[in-house]
């Protein structure tokens, strides 16, 4: 198992590696970091005198160096577009997209694993043929609309819920968060359903599969011949054997809640990270650019150590595998 953990680490340690040598090429030749620190009128001893600032006239091999070791610190620098670090806007949006991505997920995983049980099991009911009909349409259509839908239905005509924004919000040091005011729960709902729903209907019909799959075996069969309870043999057998092929699936679909979350947060102007991705992709503001994408990669490596990991705890023949080897 600690050879398997070891393994595991390395192969992580390469993946940041090449997402940070993909950063830095973006940080270094898409567009020139001068001319939009400058401007296009400033002077060529200006320029020369920052391009000897920056290190950019280092060959290739120091600037990346540098660079990467600056990343790992968390410093990418300065906006060009703000003029601030990048690490203080990355801390103040943080929290705005932590809390978005938390609540999508456990809409997206608990809804999710909840109706795909049921769906399985009642698979000849007209409710759970409903079920699975009506999650069409979080699989079919597009981020963006599902977002308007929401918005045109429950702000515009209802007038329930925020259009946009993120309520009211409490400091705890220098986190802020929406949990602890009426607002900031209000407004947390539409995004989260926006930014969860595909997530839901994806895990929904997975469980569903993989239920019935292995509702279908002969030990299932046997325990039935056996005498033993529906529930039982639902809870015991079935889900136990049917929830490790999905582990992995749920890990990666929740890695993903961050890549998708520019869209919600673009949609519903939510000050998170992706928003601010946007915005700096509107200026060709490169140090955020490359910090959301060392940030996003680094997500996805831990989310994927971590659940190969879980995987191989849960699934004994996985773990004598690994001690043999």
């Amino acid at each position: 198992m600690a050879r398997h953990i070891l393994r595991r680490l390395i192969q992580a340690a390469a993946v940041m590696g090449l997402a940070t040598l993909v950063a830095f090429l973006l940080f270094n030749y898409v567009g020139d970091p001068v001319s939009n620190m400058l401007g296009q009128e400033a002077s060529r001893e200006s320029r020369e005198a920052l391009r000897a600032h920056l290190g950019l006239n280092d060959s290739f091999v120091v600037q990346f160096a540098r660079f990467s070791i600056h990343a790992v610190k968390g410093d990418f620098g300065t906006s060009y577009r703000l003029q601030r670090p990048v690490a203080d806007l990355i801390a103040e949006r943080l929290p705005a997209t932590a809390e978005l991505v938390l609540v999508s997920a456990l809409f997206a995983v608990g809804l999710g694993v909840a109706l795909g049980i049921f769906t399985a099991i009642r698979r000849n009911s007209w409710l759970g043929q409903t079920v699975l009909a009506v999650s069409l349409i979080g699989i079919s259509l597009p981020t963006f609309v599902i977002g308007i839908g929401l918005i045109y239905l429950f702000s515009v005509i209802l007038g329930w819920l925020p259009s946009f924004g993120r309520g009211d919000v409490v400091h705890i040091g220098w986190w802020t968060t929406g949990f602890l005011t009426a607002s900031g729960l209000k407004a947390l709902i539409l995004p989260g359903i926006t930014l969860g729903l595909y997530q839901m209907a994806f895990i929904l019909r997975l469980v569903r599969a993989e239920m019935l799959d292995v509702l279908g075996a002969d030990y299932i069969r046997t325990a039935r011949a056996m005498g033993l309870r529906e529930t039982t043999i639902n809870a015991k057998y079935a889900l136990k054997n049917a929830a490790l092929p999905v582990i992995t699936i749920i890990g990666l679909k929740l890695g993903e809640l961050i890549a998708f979350s520019i869209v919600t947060e673009t949609v519903f102007q939510w000050p998170g990270m992706g928003l601010l991705f946007i915005q700096a992709v509107s200026f060709a503001d490169v140090p955020i650019m490359a910090a959301y994408l060392f940030m996003v990669a680094f997500v996805f490596v831990t989310i994927n150590v971590l659940v190969d990991l879980l995987y191989v705890a849960l699934d004994p023949r996985l773990r004598s595998r690994e001690e043999a080897a």
